[in-house]
């Protein structure tokens, strides 16, 4: 019984695909369409796309075309390429803007470049493109059911340039680059004000400058100090009862403090 049952199994998944490349090979595009659009209803993309793919250019400035074209690209957002689902639902929001899917295509398109946003460590380019489309989006449709997601990954992208800026100019302070890095997080502070890393960089501006400092010829040490007091006096402004970094800043103003009064 079970070789029986093996071997109808078998029969049925050979005629099934005999019936496909058979499709495939027919001239007739309408044959093509139906069969194309019973696939993808079924969740069988990889053979969708194959005939999505021969028929796109026959149905082009035909009344077909819409649906076509929109299934075309959310085919190969089921199948996960982002970057050509994010292409082809552009195209498709561009081609067919009062569509009344176009919605529903701008936010998967949105979607399919936050999706190839790479991790924090790389370039974030594809970071900033998908920031631009997910906030037009949200500017177009305030009141979509999909806002909150969308708000949602908008605020991932962001944290993650951040955290990307941040290392940056981390990684400067501990090269012991100090003037590049204290640079670096002065231009931090101006891009991202409200970041999730203010404490963090606060801190290592104060350390950066008063390492500066310590590390300085004599003539240069006062100065840089007063400097280095200015910041621990800030990071303080902000983080005077608690802060992840308050013990380490406070010994260091006391050191700063200590050595300011030996010139005075």
């Amino acid at each position: 019984m079970n070789k029986l049952l093996f071997l109808l199994i078998f029969v049925l998944i050979l005629g099934s695909c005999s019936e496909y490349q058979q499709v495939l090979k027919d001239d007739d595009v309408a044959v093509k369409y139906k069969a194309a659009e019973n696939l993808y209803k079924a969740g069988k993309y990889k053979k969708a796309l194959r005939l999505f793919e021969q028929i796109v250019p026959q149905y082009r400035g035909k009344p077909q075309a819409e649906r076509i074209m929109y299934y075309y690209a959310d085919t190969y957002y089921q199948l996960e390429d982002f970057y050509l689902a994010g292409y082809q639902f552009e195209r498709f929001t561009k081609s067919y803007p009062r569509s009344d899917k176009v919605e529903d295509a701008s936010f998967k398109s949105a979607k399919s470049y936050y999706e190839l946003s790479p991790r924090h460590t790389l370039d974030q380019e594809e970071t900033t493109k998908a920031i631009e489309k997910l906030q037009n989006y949200i500017n177009t449709y305030p009141d979509s059911e999909k806002l909150k997601e969308a708000n949602a990954m908008v605020s991932e992208l962001r944290e993650k340039k951040e955290r990307k800026a941040y290392e940056i100019a981390k990684q400067y302070h501990h090269r012991e680059d100090y003037k590049v890095a204290i640079a670096a997080f002065d231009n931090y502070l101006v891009d991202y004000p409200g970041s999730v890393f203010r404490e963090n960089v606060l801190y290592y501006k104060l350390e950066s400058e008063y390492l500066l400092a310590i590390g300085s010829y004599e003539n240069l040490v006062e100065g840089r100090l007063e400097i280095a007091q200015q910041y621990y006096n800030n990071y303080k402004k902000y983080y005077k009862n608690e802060g992840e970094y308050l013990e380490k800043a406070e010994t260091i103003g006391i050191d700063i403090r200590n050595r300011l009064e030996q010139y005075n």
